[in-house]
């Protein structure tokens, strides 16, 4: 595969996460509910993964260099926060036990639904 069809790929995949995720924007302009955009994109998404309208193979590769430059997109955030240090050291001790807890939550749900996924997917392997 040469590397204009290789980059016209990327293209075409990019261009369909990014289609799905305007809708998601529209949507949330449409919906006077407290929804970012970005949710109703990825619930759009997983919807139509689940359901076969779109194919793994028709984004996996642009997701996964999304998901590849992701940590870059959180370097101006962290930024901000560095910036914002006059505000953060007055509550500093809530802030890290905000953070501690909401990380210990959310591992502990994401695990909880990995097993769940994985033993429901062994026993369709068993059958």
């Amino acid at each position: 595969m040469g590397v204009e069809q290789n980059m016209l790929k990327y293209f075409f995949q990019i261009t369909i996460i990014f289609v799905i995720t305007f809708v998601g924007e529209i949507l949330e302009m449409l919906f006077p509910l407290p929804i970012p955009g970005s949710i109703y994109g990825l619930m759009i998404l997983f919807f139509m993964l689940c359901t076969g309208m779109l194919k793994a193979e028709h984004v996996e590769e642009a997701a996964q260099f999304l998901l590849t430059v992701m940590p870059a997109v959180f370097v101006p955030a962290a930024v901000s926060l560095m910036t914002k240090w006059s505000i953060l050291q007055d509550n500093i001790i809530e802030f890290v036990i905000t953070c501690i807890v909401s990380t210990i939550v959310v591992m502990s749900i994401t695990g909880s639904i990995a097993e769940i996924l994985l033993k429901r997917k062994s026993r369709r392997c068993e059958k």
